[in-house]
């Protein structure tokens, strides 16, 4: 995968018709702690009220964001529920490797779920 064609950075309000996207997809919401998204005027308020305020609130853009990234100058670190395969496969395609369990960490839609962690180090390799 060509390094130039992920990117990580904060939302902007412009990102807003590429957010709804998969914000209002059940498919992916499903694992995400706010329910699915349905109008542009709800996309717009989530962005400007929650996503683009918080400090950890990031995107790895391939063809769309991904969230629960934490990141320090030398390593980014994901969360993914167990069941999710789809962002396990995102994380491994850039680059990120899985470096364990956590038990019953995540509370998710009146869950509490497993959940692994995936790290990157700056001096590991881009995919």
């Amino acid at each position: 995968m060509e390094p130039s064609r992920i990117s990580l950075r904060p939302f902007k309000l412009s990102d807003v018709d590429d957010f709804l996207k998969w914000a209002s997809d059940d498919r992916v919401t499903r694992y995400l702690r706010w329910n699915t998204i349905t109008s542009r005027e709800e996309a717009l308020n989530y962005l400007d009220k929650v996503a683009i305020p918080h400090p950890w609130r990031r995107s790895i853009c391939l063809d769309g964001p991904f969230d629960w990234l934490y990141f320090n100058s030398n390593k980014k670190q994901a969360l993914v529920e167990v069941e999710n395969k789809g962002s396990q496969r995102v994380l491994e395609k850039v680059g990120f490797l899985k470096e364990g369990l956590l038990r019953k960490y995540g509370f998710c839609k009146g869950e509490i779920r497993d959940m692994f962690v995936y790290g990157f180090i700056y001096t590991d390799k881009v995919m």
